[in-house]
Formats: C-alpha cells, structure tokens, sequence
C-alpha cells in the first residue's frame, strides 16, 4: 500500500484532539528548481551576492548551498523595517520571541547535511525541519533536498510562514504546526534532520525517525549553559555523535503555544 504524505500545510494533532484532523494528499516532490522571487527585489541582489561571497570565504565550499543561499531572498522573511540589515550576518527578530538565523548559520548546517553518507551517494533525500520559525531555512532546504517537512510548534510562526512560502509555490515543503521534539512520524524516516533550538539532550524520536546513512544537526546545550553544535550519523551499527562549535539558538521546548 502506498504511504500517505501530508498536504499543505497540516496541523498535528495532539493528544487532546479527538482525531486525526485534515486529510492527507499524496504528494510527489518536484524535481526542477522553484522560483524564489517575491516581488521586485532588484535592490537587493548585490549585497545577496556580497553575502554569499562572506559565506564562501568563511569557509562554505558546497556549490549547491552557495547557490541557495543566493538564490533564497532573506529580506522577504523579515519585517521591512530590517530589510537593511537582511544580509548581514547576525540573526534577526521574527516575532514571538524568535529569530531567524544568521546566514553563515544556515548554511553551515545545510553543508553538514549535504555531508551526510546517505546524501553523498544518493543527494538529500526526505528532510525534517524542527522549528520553521518564518520559513527562511525551509525555503533554501528546499533548494537541496527532494522533500522537506516542516514543523513549528508556534501557531503565529506557523503561520506567518505560510504566509511567507506561499507566492514561492515550493510543491516540496510541507509545513505542520505542532510539537517538534516529537518529531513527525509520518513523514519518516528521514534522510536529515536540522532543528533551530537546542536542549539538554536529543530528542529520543529524531534519532528512532533517522534513516540509517541519515544525519541529524542540532545545537545542544552543555551543563554550563553553552551550546554546541550536535552532528549524529545513523549507522547499521548504531548512532555517532561528533561536537563541533559553540552556536546560539533559542531554546527547545515541548508542546503547542
């Protein structure tokens, strides 16, 4: 029997609700590259350009995330009023207590995906977001990666994503509104997961919905308080977790709001 894939977007449903909610759509990525052209934006294609530059001399060397990051128009995901300051490299408020994450940030998690045994052999395959925030980093994933899935356990970012993602038409992003340290097992397993907020500890339902060759990115926090970014690789043998530098994200929390 065919598997069901959600439609967009879709909510889900917690214990409380007495059922499953909006019906599924069975729904094949698209394989050519989407437009991600809001509007006229024409003011903003060099300092793009300038950032992408950064990015490669601050050490990004993946062509397809340079190409993505230079393609996905930041200033469209913030309020107007920091359209300036939309390329420069530092994270931006979105509302809710949220931010987006600084450029170097994004990609620098992206390259790690592409890094992945699985992604090496076969390109991204089926990837979780955990945390669509307003849908900046669901928008260059979906640039890399055959599927994206999606979740924001905040209904205003939720939301204000969809917004956001709607003119981009991306028939490979799938947004859900729910609590993302469950994970979506609907959608698994995953070829990669990236999560914008950081804990104590992993998720135990990212590693279970992880593919074996798949790779989870995420910050985590240590005892003294810092983050550090988390790479697992799923092997036939088992999970291996490499620390790599100290990051900064918001932090992971359970439930809807």
């Amino acid at each position: 029997m065919t598997q069901r894939r959600p439609g967009f977007p879709v909510r889900i449903p917690s214990s409380s609700d007495s059922n499953l909610g909006p019906a599924f759509a069975s729904r094949r990525p698209a394989v050519t590259t989407p437009s991600l052209t809001i509007g006229s934006s024409m003011n903003f294609a060099a300092v793009r350009a300038r950032m992408v530059q950064r990015l490669a001399a601050g050490g990004i060397t993946a062509a397809p995330v340079l190409q993505a990051m230079g393609t996905v128009e930041r200033h469209c995901f913030v309020d107007t009023a920091l359209g300036n300051q939309s390329y420069e490299d530092t994270s931006l408020p979105i509302g809710l207590g949220q931010t987006i994450s600084k450029p170097s940030i994004v990609a620098r998690m992206a390259e790690l995906l592409l890094g992945a045994e699985g992604a090496r052999a076969d390109g991204l395959g089926r990837v979780l977001e955990v945390g669509t925030g307003c849908g900046y980093q669901a928008a260059v994933l979906s640039l890399l990666a055959r599927e994206v899935y999606s979740i924001e356990r905040l209904r205003g970012l939720h939301e204000k994503a969809r917004t956001n993602l709607r003119y981009l038409r991306l028939t490979n992003v799938h947004l859900m509104f729910g609590d993302g340290m469950l994970g979506y097992p609907k959608g698994a397993p995953y070829a990669a997961i990236v999560s914008a907020a950081g804990g104590a500890s992993l998720p135990l339902q990212w590693c279970e919905q992880l593919a074996v060759g798949g790779r989870l990115v995420a910050p985590i926090s240590r005892a003294d308080g810092q983050q550090m970014l988390l790479v697992v690789d799923k092997t036939s043998h088992g999970l291996k977790q490499s620390v790599l530098e100290p990051v900064h994200f918001v932090p992971l929390k359970s439930g809807i709001a």
